[in-house]
């Protein structure tokens, strides 16, 4: 499929994928702590591309909200 030719998506779907170290300065923990996340199944969704770990922003903001604890 041509480049053309693929569906037409909303801009927030289009966004570059966080790296390990963006979510890292994003949450204000170090980036070992980022990577254990990824490890044991914790933290937000994870996507490998090739040998690189990424994870979208809207599955950031969703486990984020997730950890939110009640006052």
């Amino acid at each position: 499929m041509s480049r053309s030719k693929l569906p037409q998506v909303a801009d927030q779907q289009r966004r570059k994928l966080a790296t390990p170290q963006e979510i890292a300065e994003y949450c204000d923990v170090p980036l070992g702590t980022v990577y254990q996340w990824s490890s044991r199944g914790s933290g937000p969704k994870f996507i490998k591309v090739g040998r690189h770990l990424r994870a979208r922003w809207s599955d950031v903001e969703q486990w984020l909200d997730a950890q939110t604890i009640a006052a």
